[in-house]
C-alpha cells in the first residue's frame, strides 16, 4: 500500500489511483487474487467485483481481476463490473474501453458512477451505460454519492431507463446517500417503483446517516445487499475483505442492542449481497447451496459481536479454507 496523500474530492483520489497503479510490482492479476483469496478465508462465498476501467489503465483492471477470478473458481463466485471510476463522459476514451469491455464479452455488469455531480453529463453517461447493458445482454452497477436532490434526479432517471428498455432486475445501484435524507413520503414513492422494477441497491455502512434505511426498503420488496469498499487502497488504509465485521459494522453505526437487530444486521451481510448478485440464498435449507462457515459461537448475535475465527470455510460442498488459510 503507498502513502496517501491529502485529498479533495474523487478527481484527486483518482489522480492517486493512476499513482499507485504506476509504482505498484505487482501485477492486478496476483494483487487481486491475493484479495479475493483472502475474502475466501473470511468466509465469503460470492463477490461483485468493480475493476476500474480508464484510458490510465485500459482493461488491465478487468483482465486481472478474470484471471484471479479464474485461479479461485472453485472456491468463489465472482460477478466482474467494468467501473468509469474517471467517469464516463469527463474522461475520453472511457466509453470506447466500456463498449471494448461489453462487446468481447469480459465483463457481466457496466458501471456508472455520479452522472451530474461528477461527469456532469446526467443523460449522455445514463443513456451510454444503459445502451451497452442492453445491447449485450448484461447488467448495470452505477454508484450513487450524492445527498441532495442532484442523487434523487439521478435515480430517477435510472428508473426511467431501467422501464424504458425493460431491464428489470439487473439494475443495481450502489450507496445511495441520498434515500436516508428523504422524508418518509418520498422515500416510500420511489421505493415502490425500486420494487416494481427489482432495482437493487447495496450500502457500507459508512456512517450513522448515509447508511440505507434498510428495513424500511426491504419491507417494500426491495433488494439490499451490504458490501465492502475500497481496501487499504489510494482511498483509504482500511478494509478488511470481511463481511462478518462488515456486518458488525452495520450494526454498530445503527446502534442495534436487540438480537433481533444484531439477527437482521448478520442476515443483509450474509444474504443480502446473493439477493443482490441474483444467487440463491446459502441457509443451511433443502437445496441450498452447501456453502457454509463453521466457527466457534452460542448464537448469531454473540458470533455478528465477537467475530470469531472462522475455522472451516465449505463451498460448493468442499472445504476451502481452514483456520484463516487457503487449502
Amino acid at each position: 500500500m503507498g502513502v496517501r496523500r491529502p485529498a479533495d474530492g474523487i478527481a484527486d483520489y483518482c489522480e492517486q489511483d493512476v499513482e499507485l497503479y504506476h509504482s505498484q510490482r505487482r501485477p492486478v492479476g496476483e494483487r487481486a487474487y491475493g484479495l479475493m483469496a483472502h475474502a475466501v478465508t473470511r468466509g465469503t462465498r460470492a463477490m461483485r467485483a468493480h475493476a476500474d476501467v480508464a484510458p490510465a489503465y485500459g482493461l488491465a483492471g478487468v483482465e486481472g481481476v478474470a484471471e484471479a477470478r479464474d485461479r479461485l473458481a472453485d472456491a468463489l463466485d465472482v460477478q466482474i463490473v467494468a467501473f468509469p471510476q474517471h467517469g464516463v463522459v469527463r474522461t475520453p476514451g472511457t466509453a470506447e474501453l466500456l463498449t471494448a469491455a461489453a462487446r468481447e464479452g469480459l465483463v457481466d455488469m457496466i458501471g456508472g458512477i455520479d452522472p451530474i455531480s461528477f461527469d456532469h453529463a446526467l443523460d449522455e453517461q445514463l443513456d451510454l451505460v444503459f445502451d451497452l447493458a442492453d445491447r449485450y445482454g448484461i447488467g448495470v452497477d452505477i454508484h450513487l454519492h450524492d445527498r441532495d436532490d442532484k442523487g434523487v434526479r439521478v435515480l430517477r432517471g435510472i428508473v426511467e431507463r431501467t422501464r424504458a428498455l425493460s431491464l428489470r432486475g439487473k439494475v443495481t445501484v450502489s450507496h445511495v446517500f441520498c434515500l436516508p435524507f428523504l422524508a418518509e413520503r418520498e422515500l416510500d414513492a420511489l421505493a415502490g417503483d425500486l420494487a416494481d422494477l427489482d432495482i437493487a441497491l447495496t450500502t457500507v455502512a459508512p456512517n450513522e446517516s448515509l447508511v440505507l434505511p434498510v428495513a424500511a426498503l426491504r419491507e417494500h420488496g426491495v433488494r439490499v445487499g451490504l458490501g465492502s469498499d475500497g481496501v487499504r487502497d489510494a482511498w483509504s488504509p482500511f478494509g478488511n475483505a470481511d463481511m462478518l465485521h462488515r456486518a458488525h459494522i452495520l450494526g454498530w453505526v445503527t446502534d442495534v442492542r436487540l438480537d433481533e437487530e444484531l439477527t437482521a444486521c448478520y442476515t443483509v451481510g450474509a444474504h443480502g449481497g446473493a439477493d443482490v448478485m441474483g444467487l440463491p440464498r446459502a441457509d443451511l435449507t433443502p437445496g441450498s447451496p452447501a456453502d457454509f462457515v463453521l466457527v466457534r459461537g452460542e448464537n448469531v448475535p454473540q458470533v455478528l459481536v465477537d467475530m470469531p475465527q472462522r475455522d472451516i470455510v465449505v463451498h460448493g460442498g468442499r472445504v476451502v479454507a481452514r483456520n484463516g488459510e487457503l487449502v
